[in-house]
C-alpha cells in the first residue's frame, strides 16, 4: 500500500476510535457486557464495509497484506482503547492464531477453523500458559497429547487462557513427545471447545476483575480430551519452533499497542492537570514537578517508538531472524516504558485516576502484565545479554 493510502487508512483508524469506540469504553468499565458485546458487533461489521478488517493478515484470508511496519502503526492508533484491536478484527490471540494457522495448517484445519477465525465469525484461544510449571521456559510443560488409534488424547491444565470464555476452539500446546531433545518434545493440536474432555474451570480475576468473553483469562483443564489425529498443527515436535514463530510479531504489535495506550494515558493526565485548581490563581499544571512528570513521560514515549520503528525496518528488510536483539530491547523497554506513563497519569490525576471513571485505572491494572507475559523482562534482559557477551567476544 502506498504511502498516501496508507496516512488515510491511519487517518480513518484514528477517527473510528475517537468517534465510535471509545463511547463504548463505559460500558467495559461497567462490565456491562451484553450490551457492550452487541454494540462491538455492530462497530465490526461497519469496519468490514469499509474495507478495515484484518489488517494483520494476508490478502488470501481476508487480510491487507501490509508491512510490519505499517501493522504497528495501526496497532499503536487501534492501541489506545482496550477495545481498539478487537473492532479491527486483529486482537490477541486471535491474530496470532490466524497467522500460525495460516503458515502451518493442513487444508482441513484453514477450511474449518482458520476462514471462519479469520472473518470474525467465531473466536479463538491459545492454551500453553500451566500453573504448575514456570511459563518463562515452556519446554517445562507437563501437559501431554497421546496418539491412540486415530486420534490425540489430552490431559493437563493450563491457566491465562484469554478469551477461552466464548471460544469456539483452542490451540494446545502439549508434550507429544516426552522423550524427544526438550525443544522437540511438543506440538500445537486444534482443539474445537465443544469437547466432553474439556472444561472451562474459571474466569481468572486480575487485579480483581474476572472479566467476560474475550475481556477474560481463563483456567482450563483437558481430561482425556480426544480429538482428531488431523487436528495437528504443522509438524509433531514442532511446537516450541512454532511457539517462537507466533511471539516475534506478536510482541512488535505489543509493543506499539503499549505506546498508543502510553500516549492516551499521557493526553488524560495533560488534559486533567491543566484543568485541575489547586489555588484560586494555579493549576496542577503550573507545578514543576507535574512538568517534570509531563516531559519525561513524553521522552520515554518518543525513544520507545523510535526503537520499534528501527525493528520493523529491520524486520521488513532482513526478516525476524536479523531483529532478535531488537524484539528482546523493546519487549523489556517498551512495558517499563508503559509503566512509568500510566502510574505518573494516575498520579497526576490522584483520586480520580484511582476510579473507573477513567480509563487509566483500567490501563493500570491490566497493562502490568505487559512486563511478565510474551516473556518476563528478566528473560529477554538475560538472552539479550548473553547475546551482546558473545558477540563481543567473537569481536575481540
Amino acid at each position: 500500500m502506498k504511502q498516501g493510502e496508507f496516512s488515510d487508512m491511519l487517518n480513518d483508524i484514528q477517527s473510528i476510535i475517537n468517534e465510535q469506540v471509545i463511547p463504548l469504553e463505559p460500558l467495559l468499565l461497567s462490565q456491562q457486557w451484553k450490551p457492550l458485546f452487541k454494540q462491538l458487533d455492530q462497530l465490526r461489521s461497519a469496519i468490514k464495509t469499509k474495507n478495515l478488517w484484518a489488517p494483520n493478515l494476508p490478502l488470501s484470508v481476508g487480510g491487507m497484506n501490509l508491512s510490519t511496519k505499517q501493522l504497528a502503526q495501526i496497532a499503536e492508533v487501534a492501541g489506545q482503547s482496550p477495545l481498539g484491536h478487537y473492532c479491527f478484527g486483529c486482537q490477541a490471540p486471535d491474530a496470532g492464531n490466524a497467522e500460525l494457522l495460516h503458515m502451518y495448517a493442513n487444508d482441513f484445519i484453514k477450511s474449518n477453523f482458520l476462514l471462519p477465525l479469520s472473518e470474525g465469525k467465531i473466536r479463538s484461544c491459545f492454551a500453553m500458559t500451566e500453573p504448575h510449571t514456570a511459563g518463562s521456559n515452556p519446554t517445562l510443560l507437563d501437559t501431554t497429547a497421546e496418539l491412540v488409534g486415530d486420534h490425540w488424547v489430552i490431559n493437563g491444565t493450563k491457566w491465562f487462557t484469554t478469551a477461552a470464555d466464548g471460544a469456539k476452539f483452542t490451540i494446545v500446546m502439549a508434550v507429544t513427545d516426552p522423550e524427544a531433545p526438550r525443544h522437540q518434545r511438543a506440538s500445537m493440536i486444534i482443539v474445537p471447545l465443544e469437547n466432553t474432555g474439556y472444561k472451562n474451570l474459571r474466569n481468572i480475576p486480575v487485579m480483581g476483575h474476572a472479566g467476560s468473553g474475550y475481556f477474560s483469562h481463563s483456567e482450563v483443564k483437558f481430561t482425556d480430551c480426544k480429538v482428531p489425529s488431523n487436528h495437528l498443527i504443522g509438524q509433531r515436535g514442532q511446537g516450541f519452533k512454532m511457539a517462537q514463530q507466533r511471539l516475534g510479531p506478536g510482541r512488535i504489535q505489543h509493543c506499539m499497542r503499549w505506546i498508543g495506550i502510553a500516549k492516551r494515558c499521557f493526553n488524560l493526565m495533560c488534559q486533567h492537570v491543566k484543568q485541575r485548581q489547586i489555588t484560586p490563581n494555579s493549576t496542577l499544571a503550573d507545578q514543576a514537578i507535574i512538568q517534570s512528570k509531563i516531559a519525561e513521560s513524553f521522552a520515554a514515549m518518543n525513544a520507545s517508538r523510535a526503537l520499534v520503528m528501527e525493528t520493523t525496518q529491520i524486520i521488513d528488510e532482513q526478516g525476524f531472524d536479523a531483529a532478535k536483539h531488537h524484539i528482546s530491547m523493546i519487549k523489556f523497554e517498551c512495558a517499563n516504558m508503559l509503566q512509568s506513563v500510566i502510574d505518573n497519569a494516575l498520579q497526576s490525576m490522584g483520586a480520580l485516576g484511582m476510579t473507573d471513571d477513567s480509563i487509566v485505572a483500567f490501563f493500570y491494572r491490566e497493562e502490568r502484565a505487559a512486563r511478565i507475559y510474551d516473556g518476563p523482562d528478566e528473560v529477554h534482559k538475560i538472552s539479550l545479554a548473553k547475546s551482546l557477551l558473545k558477540s563481543s567476544d567473537q569481536n575481540h
